[in-house]
């Protein structure tokens, strides 16, 4: 049997992956910007706190209570950065996902 003899068969040119028939990715955004936003809410509500507390503390004297509430405005700061990343990278993949 030689090469010659075996009989070829060709895939039509417009056979892809149906990207239609997932739905949902609006839902899914809608979602995840619902729940980054809670996120940012939290955040900046935590910062708040925090900044308050160092404050009072600070003017009191009480520096341990200090200590820990500047860490709490920086993990409020970090906590928001990251939400907004999140929420950058989560539209970014899908975008990336209706273009794939």
């Amino acid at each position: 049997m030689h090469l010659s003899d075996v009989e070829t068969h060709y895939i039509p040119a417009d056979v892809a992956p149906d990207f239609g028939a997932v739905g949902g990715s609006d839902d899914l955004r809608a979602i995840v910007g619902a729940l980054l936003t809670y996120g940012l809410v939290i955040a900046v509500l935590m910062l708040v706190v925090s900044a308050t507390t160092w404050a009072l503390a600070s003017g009191s004297g009480s520096w341990h209570t200090a200590q820990k509430a500047k860490l709490g405005c920086f993990v409020a700061i970090g906590g928001a950065t990251l939400t907004g990343a999140a929420l950058t990278w989560a539209n970014w993949l899908l975008d990336i996902g209706a273009h794939l």
